[in-house]
């Protein structure tokens, strides 16, 4: 069993050109054979009727002398003529085998008409004239030499075997291009199996297997931001998971000295309460977006009224708001809609969540409903410090954090807006970001009014 394709591409190359040839041969050799036929035939008819005029006026009688004279001229022709008594008289070349003629085409020619005819052995002509009351036929065949000349059947053997040479070098050539982009794939398979992912297929084919390798190259990109995607989340992961566990094991073992006073004993376990709530957050943000990745996440739809929904979250957030002094302005019209009220009740808790973090003590928040025939819109403004242009490309990632300078000691994993763009997808709608630096940002969520339908 042959493995290699491009050893495999050439043997059926060469096997379906040398079929071809042998069937080219055969039917340019039918075609053409005919054609060769009639026109010897005719040459000979020429011949013949030529030998015919000679005849008639230098006399019938003398034919052996003039024969003896014009011999030279017959080389290649073998000449017979037959009376209308039975003799044969034979001239001009001698053959070893002559070809067999039957009584009826003598009486034919005999009889004036011109014969042609075909065997084995040859093509001859035959044609008829008179001397006086008699009658004879004269019949011309080719020479022995010239039956076994097979010129034309050589001629088109070696441009067949020249074809065949150089088809086939062609070929072997051409199959060495399409192959090496297979190969290069091959290659590229086997270094991303061991995680590379930096092969780049440079191939500038447009055809079915340029079409192949440039697929291949889109997932091989793919694959390659896929794994820096899970290389940067396991990096994060860890760092956020190892910055409370230091803080943890730190003030763990400053509570073993026996000489701490009950203040700095008090502020050292708020720290750990405060860090593993911190690391407990994580955890169900974690567990949230594996949920929300999966196709098994449940999916409940009722319908309720949003307008309610948004107040019950203001309400449920007034500590932190109030706590920095934030004017928070509502105007939510009534909008009934057909959602999963938790998931979405996790969407308004994250925004306004972040809308407070990032707005200054005395700032503003207004929450808006807008709405339309098909779709309803909720927008969360707020006066804080804002998003520049190159953060705003990235907010949505997961673990991303604008301006980790400014924003360190806020808190948060990075999870919030990741999760919630996540809950807007699976309700078939849209998240939209506008956002100045220290003017504030606005996030718009749009949604058609049964999450069950996309939005066109």
């Amino acid at each position: 069993m042959i493995k290699s394709l491009y050893i495999r591409i050439v043997l059926m190359f060469l096997a379906a050109v040398i079929v071809s040839l042998i069937a080219a041969a055969v039917l340019t050799g039918y075609m053409y054979e005919k054609a060769l036929d009639e026109k010897v035939q005719d040459s000979m008819v020429t011949l013949g009727q030529g030998l015919i005029n000679v005849y008639e006026r230098a006399g019938v009688e003398n034919r052996a002398l003039l024969m003896d004279d014009v011999k030279e001229l017959l080389h290649g022709m073998s000449l017979r003529v037959f009376t209308d008594e039975g003799e044969v008289e034979t001239y001009g070349t001698q053959n070893r085998s002559s070809v067999p003629i039957d009584r009826e085409k003598i009486r034919q020619a005999l009889n004036g008409e011109t014969v042609r005819g075909k065997s084995v052995e040859g093509v001859f002509v035959g044609l008829g004239f008179r001397d006086g009351d008699r009658k004879y036929a004269l019949f011309v065949e080719p020479a022995d030499e010239f039956k076994d000349d097979n010129t034309v059947g050589n001629i088109i053997l070696t441009m067949l075997g020249i074809v065949l040479a150089a088809g086939s070098l062609f070929f072997v050539i051409e199959a060495t291009f399409l192959v090496r982009p297979l190969r290069k794939m091959t290659e590229a398979t086997r270094r991303m199996a061991k995680g590379d992912f930096d092969s780049d297929l440079k191939v500038k084919r447009k055809d079915e297997l340029g079409v192949l390798v440039q697929s291949f190259d889109d997932m091989r990109r793919q694959l390659k931001q896929m794994e820096q995607i899970r290389q940067d989340f396991v990096s994060n992961v860890s760092h956020e998971i190892q910055s409370p566990l230091t803080s943890i094991g730190g003030f763990a073992k400053a509570l073993k000295n026996d000489r701490l006073v009950k203040n700095d004993r008090d502020r050292y376990v708020d720290i750990i309460l405060s860090e593993t709530e911190r690391l407990s957050r994580l955890s169900d943000n974690l567990l949230r977006l594996a949920s929300l990745d999966s196709d098994h996440h449940p999916f409940q739809p009722e319908t309720y009224r949003l307008d309610e929904q948004i107040r019950q979250a203001v309400v449920s957030c007034e500590p932190q708001w109030s706590a920095k002094l934030i004017a928070v302005d509502l105007d939510l019209p009534t909008v009934k809609l057909t959602a999963d009220r938790d998931q979405l009740g996790q969407v308004w808790i994250n925004l306004l969540g972040n809308s407070i973090k990032f707005t200054p003590e005395g700032g503003e928040i207004s929450i808006r409903i807008r709405q339309d025939v098909r779709l309803v819109s909720v927008t969360f403004a707020d006066t804080g410090i804002g998003i520049s242009p190159d953060d705003q490309k990235y907010i949505f990632q997961r673990f991303y954090k604008a301006d980790r300078s400014r924003n360190r000691n806020i808190g948060g994993s990075g999870l919030g807006l990741a999760i919630v763009q996540r809950i807007i997808l699976l309700h078939n709608g849209t998240i939209r970001l506008h956002s100045e630096v220290g003017k504030g940002t606005a996030i718009t969520v749009t949604l058609p009014y049964d999450c069950r339908a996309k939005i066109l």
